[in-house]
């Protein structure tokens, strides 16, 4: 098979080039489509459920919202594991699944499951939400917020309902979280011996302030034509029009909410703090949906981040895209990968050089380096696997080997190319470089299915370092076996285009073709690409 292998690239070498060319176009195309990130997927997929359950206790939290969520979804298929936290007014359920499983089913059968629970929690527990799905790196941007004009009221008020509304709507974003500032919050503040002044209950007190701040509907009327829909307007939205709320009407006199409690603009008790530099303001953590490409989502966050500039440079808040950005390390490796490839070409050409003083040769084994590689990384965007420091890393240990092969091969067909110049009857140069690629063709494939076997062990680790590890063995391996189909295809194919290049311009020359050069270089080309009806179409003095 090797044989039939090497004698199809020599007989159709125009086939084999102009295949060669075309796997370079496609790998290029594919290397500016393919998916980046910082390091491959290592946690196998998972859910999570919160649930949020205001003033009761860790305890209760875990009897009467944890264990009937667990209950509930114990059941659904796929699950390896699954861990919950219960505290104080929160309660945090993660489910992990099998690894290779479809996510987006399990988070489906997760959902039907606590449909179901709708209606069971006790008074002010609100319904379970999962969490969106992002990777294990699924953090694209973190974006600071100072300002010296704006308290932190303000500057988390704009970041809540002017930033992070604009930054949901760019595509391939899963979520931003809002760290630090004060959350505003109109606050009741009762005072206890005032109701007991008028004997009132802290019942009265809220369902007064949830009536005054609620919008209920009023309902209809018809009539024989038409029929009325009825708004009610009025709710109190300021802290002023809340403590004119009345309460209880005693002795002719109306007791309002401003007589026993102190209504006004306050920050939630907080949980948590932000610094930018040393300087108290907002974070904003920006992820990007499971699977997507990490170059693709920064540059959307980072343009309607440009948006937003203006508008906020006005009202005096100052902004730091850039406390942290993977896609600067995504940046650096595509350069390092790049800067080690250009170098490793460089040495190639200058070694071989030097050793067999032949610049053509040199530049025949270099071919390898970047279809190789190219074809490893179309092969992996195939797969699925993106971009990461994993796979590159691969990449960058095998641009030393993938030229080991095509340089084997090329070094033999020079000598036997020599030799056969020397000899007194020479062979054809299709013969000689044929017997001389199927010379070494054992020892070629052999050392190459042997390198690549000393990283299969790398494919069997399990966990963690399995997940990490793995995506570079894949790429070594890949690069290699790429190496490989290189040097029994192109490698002697294009030595012969070479050689019968250099003989027919040294023929053009000796006969002194003049005006008809270009016809013999034309001559060559129909020849070996293998287009005889145009071929025979020729002078009989270019043929």
């Amino acid at each position: 098979m090797l044989n039939a292998i090497v004698r199809f690239s020599l007989r159709f070498r125009g086939v084999v080039l102009s295949l060669a060319l075309a796997s370079l176009g496609y790998g290029l195309y594919t290397l500016t489509q393919a998916k980046y990130a910082v390091f491959p997927e290592f946690a196998p997929p998972r859910v999570s459920i919160q649930t949020e359950a205001p003033g009761l206790s860790p305890e209760q939290v875990e009897l009467l919202v944890t264990q009937p969520i667990e209950n509930a979804i114990n059941g659904v298929t796929g699950i390896e594991s699954l861990r919950s936290n219960s505290i104080q007014g929160l309660s945090v359920i993660t489910v992990t699944f099998q690894t290779g499983n479809n996510v987006y089913l399990e988070r489906q059968l997760v959902a039907e499951r606590l449909s179901v629970l709708a209606g069971q929690f006790p008074s002010g527990v609100k319904a379970p939400i999962m969490t969106p799905l992002t990777s294990s790196t699924s953090n694209v941007l973190v974006v600071g917020l100072t300002s010296s004009r704006q308290s932190l009221m303000q500057l988390r008020t704009t970041a809540d309902w002017t930033i992070r509304p604009r930054l949901l709507g760019a595509p391939g974003v899963a979520s931003v979280s809002v760290f630090g500032g004060e959350v505003r919050q109109i606050q009741v503040q009762f005072r206890p011996e005032k109701l007991v002044q008028f004997n009132l209950s802290l019942n009265d007190v809220i369902t007064a302030a949830q009536k005054a701040t609620g919008i209920q509907g009023a309902g209809f009327i018809e009539n024989r034509n038409q029929r009325l829909i009825l708004q009610t307007e009025g709710q109190s939205l300021t802290p002023e029009q809340i403590a004119s709320t009345v309460l209880v009407r005693q002795n002719g006199a109306n007791v309002t909410l401003r007589q026993v409690a102190d209504v006004r603009d306050d920050a939630a008790p907080p949980f948590g703090a932000a610094s930018i530099e040393g300087k108290t303001g907002v974070i904003l953590v920006i992820s990007a949906q499971y699977e997507s490409n990490t170059v693709d989502v920064t540059r959307n966050v980072e343009q309607a981040l440009d948006e937003l500039t203006p508008a906020l440079q006005r009202e005096g808040i100052e902004m730091r895209p850039d406390l942290f950005r993977p896609l600067n390390f995504i940046n650096t490796s595509i350069h390092n990968i790049r800067t080690s490839l250009l170098l490793g070409v460089g040495f190639v050409i200058v070694i071989l050089f030097l050793f067999l003083f032949d610049i053509r040769t040199a530049a025949i084994s270099c071919t390898a380096i970047p279809l190789s590689l190219l074809a490893a990384v179309a092969v992996m965007d195939r797969m699925g696997f993106t971009l990461n420091t994993m796979t590159l890393g691969g990449l960058a240990i095998a641009i030393g080997e993938v030229v080991d092969d095509a340089v084997i091969d090329v070094e033999n067909i020079l000598r036997r190319l020599r030799e056969n110049a020397a000899s007194a009857t020479p062979r054809s140069t299709f013969k000689v470089v044929l017997d001389a690629s199927i010379e070494v063709r054992s020892a070629v494939v052999y050392a190459t299915f042997a390198v690549a076997l000393i990283f299969t062990p790398v494919l069997t680790l399990s966990g963690i370092a399995g997940r990490l590890f793995a995506p570079l063995g894949i790429a070594y391996i890949l690069s290699i076996l790429a190496s490989l189909v290189v040097a029994l295809t192109l490698t002697p194919a294009g030595r012969a285009l070479v050689e019968e290049a250099v003989r027919f311009h040294s023929r053009a020359h000796r006969a002194n073709a003049g005006p008809d050069h270009r016809l013999c270089c034309s001559h060559y080309v129909l020849r070996y690409c293998r287009f005889p009806l145009l071929r025979n179409q020729l002078s009989p003095r270019t043929a």
